[in-house]
């Protein structure tokens, strides 16, 4: 190509992604008192007069991680515009990678709400369609809102290595922390039994946290054993069409793809092993997401 050609490459390449960039946009909105905010991006030529995808982070992070910001854009090069969610985690106006040193007051159930109302949001702007995007523990929370909160204007659902129960078990609490997860969770259930549900634990190892203060509810939340934390049991039975990525080289949710075999076959369930991809599918394997989940919505 040589030498000017390639400076020329380069330059298109550059003003392509400032294009992109250009075309993203902060929503903030007001939900339960208090600021929560969402990344807009719109395909070349889209409105919400079309399809939107909601796209929802995994555990204590945020909309602004590379991985997210490249889906965003790589969907966008084909077509399909995004509404990149921050959940408020009991913050207000929250951005960034939650500090452990920050008390914790938020549950893993709270999402729910969260999706609801920007799904809500999305309707009163005239969006008609709406596929869910979730990645992680978001992959969960996606799930757990499509199979109890159906809404007609879900299309579809995408899961990106989504969690399992094993996140949430006491075997991986005593690995995680090497202590027994039983006594600190029956404190906090006594806690919320007695009306205490707010007080705060001080020292307790806290999902991704060592030390943390956390409240006893939403230490209860998080560990207490349901069957909808298990989202392997979630997608037996499915109700809207729904695309599952398993990351070939996940470290975070290892044991998906065995959990997932025996679910081939499932009515509106496909299944795909995106090959050399770790648990964030970074980099080409964010591309090969982007372009599976475009021929999926096609």
């Amino acid at each position: 190509m040589g030498l000017k050609g390639s400076l020329f490459a380069i330059i298109f390449a550059v003003l392509g992604l400032f294009s992109m960039a250009t075309q993203a946009e902060e929503i903030k909105q007001t939900f339960n008192g208090q600021t929560v905010n969402a990344n807009l991006v719109f395909a070349d030529g889209k409105s919400f007069g079309d399809k939107v995808a909601l796209l929802l982070h995994g555990t204590l992070t945020h909309n602004g991680r590379s991985n997210y910001i490249a889906l965003q854009e790589n969907l966008a090069k084909l077509g399909i515009s995004t509404l990149s969610m921050n959940l408020s985690l009991g913050l207000n106006d929250r951005h960034g990678e939650y500090d452990c040193a920050t008390p914790h007051t938020h549950k893993h159930t709270d999402a729910l709400a969260e999706i609801g109302f920007w799904l809500n949001w999305l309707k009163q702007q005239g969006v008609k369609q709406v596929t869910l995007i979730g990645h992680s523990r978001g992959g969960n929370q996606i799930e757990w809102f499509a199979h109890e909160k159906d809404n007609a204007m879900i299309n579809k659902v995408v899961l990106l290595a989504p969690a399992t129960g094993e996140q949430q078990s006491a075997k991986d609490y005593q690995e995680k922390y090497g202590k027994p997860l039983a006594p600190i969770l029956k404190k906090a259930q006594d806690l919320v039994k007695a009306g205490k549900g707010q007080e705060m634990m001080k020292d307790v190892d806290f999902i991704y946290c060592e030390k943390a203060q956390v409240t006893a509810a939403a230490f209860a939340d998080y560990y207490t054993v349901k069957p909808q934390f298990d989202t392997p049991s979630l997608l037996k039975s499915v109700k809207k069409p729904t695309l599952v990525f398993i990351a070939s080289e996940d470290q975070f949710v290892p044991e998906l793809a065995a959990r997932m075999e025996p679910l081939k076959g499932t009515k509106n369930l496909t299944i795909e092993t995106i090959d050399g991809a770790d648990h964030f599918f970074m980099d080409l394997a964010n591309e090969d997401v982007a372009a599976s989940i475009a021929k999926f919505l096609q």
